[in-house]
């Protein structure tokens, strides 16, 4: 049996994207939900079975099997179950695909920063920095270009659902939480991905945790 060690589904984008590689995988699984930064979490980063990743969500158990960091389980679940469940067939659009991933997982610090995911309010607009500013605009970038050369008839970055909308699916929920304004184009990804079934499922769980981080809560200062 598979288990998944995640946080808080509010805000954390990386438990996030590890459950939603598990759900595309099909295969059933065991999650445990320990909520960040609580006497719980502060228990199981010390020992047992957070002690392989020192503390880090998500974390995937499958037997003696351990692996942490979303995009490693993203992997991970794709030599269990196959490729086409998590990258484009083409070789070219899964290249960029995982391209994006990447990027994704490597960058936007400050957006991460200045704008933390918080997946049950939304929290109005807050002034940007010049830097964050940068990073959405790359993201539209990486969007528009997707769409334009591979996204076909479907709905998402590169027609059918795959990794790289996982790994941006917390950054549509930061683009609602903050109302950050968007074109058409990226307005309408953002409602296919909300609109995802397992989006829509961890986003409607978010809304019953009685957890709260006060930080995560603040509305835009003027």
């Amino acid at each position: 049996m598979l288990k998944l060690i995640i946080g808080n589904r509010a805000y954390s984008s990386w438990s996030m994207r590890g459950w939603l590689a598990l759900k595309a995988s099909g295969l059933q699984f065991e999650e445990l939900v320990v909520p960040l930064f609580g006497e719980a979490w502060n228990q199981h980063r010390d020992g047992g079975e957070f002690a392989p990743s020192s503390g880090k969500v998500p974390l995937l158990w499958h037997g003696e099997t351990v692996v942490w960091d979303s995009l490693a389980i993203i992997e991970f679940c794709a030599d269990l179950t196959g490729r086409d469940l998590y990258w484009p067939g083409d070789d070219v659009a899964r290249g960029m695909a995982r391209s994006m991933a990447a990027e994704m997982h490597s960058s936007f610090a400050n957006l991460r920063r200045d704008l933390p995911m918080n997946a049950r309010s939304n929290l109005g607009p807050r002034p940007l920095s010049e830097a964050v500013r940068a990073e959405i605009n790359r993201i539209l970038t990486l969007w528009a270009q997707a769409r334009a050369r591979h996204g076909g008839t479907g709905d998402f970055l590169f027609g059918e659902w795959c990794a790289a909308d996982m790994m941006f699916a917390p950054v549509v929920t930061r683009f609602v939480t903050y109302s950050v304004p968007v074109p058409p184009f990226a307005g309408r990804y953002m409602e296919a991905v909300l609109e995802q079934p397992h989006v829509a499922e961890w986003i409607e769980q978010a809304q019953d945790e009685p957890w709260v981080i006060d930080q995560y809560e603040q509305p835009a200062k003027n």
